[in-house]
């Protein structure tokens, strides 16, 4: 029998941000440049490693949101992603991610945190294109913080947290668009959200439109699961097939 001791690996934790929100009718994800080494000059994901060894990975998320970007966890939607670990994936050793999903309406111009040299919104298909440097396996981890949307506007209620507080039909139809990347008939739109009890509910007020016309208000309902789903059209880019 072998005397010798197994030595633990040594592997450090980070935590990586996919923020979504919707911009001038678009999808975009927050990216920073990155003011030090490793992939100085690439555009990367917020987060970091843990403070220390007693911090909880949600607290380390929610700190990475109020340092990286500015934002407050309680004022937006955040869930687990997934975890990354494959090897080699940070040159400076073994690295395990811990990646969070979050969700906020309409999000303010972002501010650099303390290891960023700059940050900005993307769209997320030129995120995801080989036209933008990004570090680490971060262009992995955006697409699949955009299937997650993509899958959950079908089951769940996601798509009222790309909303206000108060939202009209229009500006909810806005979101699935955006994030499934298709055009939907407006008719057939109001006709499946009607559909499904529970989803949005009346809000009071109506708002004056672009063209001037009233629009009925809604707020998220008490439903979270979506039973029928708004079913996402496959391969659909126009709006013939959005109505099938």
């Amino acid at each position: 029998m072998s005397d010798d001791r197994w030595v633990p690996p040594t592997v450090l934790l980070a935590v990586d941000l996919v923020i979504l929100t919707l911009r001038q009718s678009g999808l975009e994800v927050l990216l920073v440049e990155r003011g030090i080494e490793p992939y100085r000059g690439a555009l990367a994901l917020p987060g970091g490693f843990l403070n220390h060894t007693d911090e909880d990975l949600l607290a380390a998320a929610h700190r990475e949101l109020s340092e990286e970007a500015g934002l407050d966890a309680g004022q937006l939607h955040l869930e687990q992603l997934g975890v990354y670990g494959t090897p080699g994936r940070d040159p400076r050793g073994r690295v395990v991610s811990v990646a969070y999903l979050a969700i906020a309406p309409r999000l303010p111009e972002p501010v650099a945190g303390t290891d960023a040299s700059d940050a900005c919104w993307t769209p997320t298909d030129r995120a995801l294109s080989a036209d933008v440097r990004l570090a680490f396996d971060h262009r992995r981890i955006i697409a699949d913080g955009v299937e997650r949307a993509r899958t959950k506007l079908e089951h769940s209620a996601l798509a009222t947290a790309f909303c206000g507080p108060t939202f009209t039909i229009s500006e909810l139809q806005e979101v699935y668009e955006a994030v499934w990347g298709v055009r939907l008939d407006p008719r057939n739109f109001y006709r499946k959200v009607q559909s499904v009890n529970g989803f949005i509910v009346p809000a009071g007020p109506t708002r004056k439109t672009d063209t001037g016309r009233p629009a009925r208000l809604f707020r998220p309902g008490p439903r979270t699961a979506l039973h029928p789903p708004m079913t996402r059209p496959t391969g659909a880019t126009d709006k013939e097939t959005a109505e099938a």
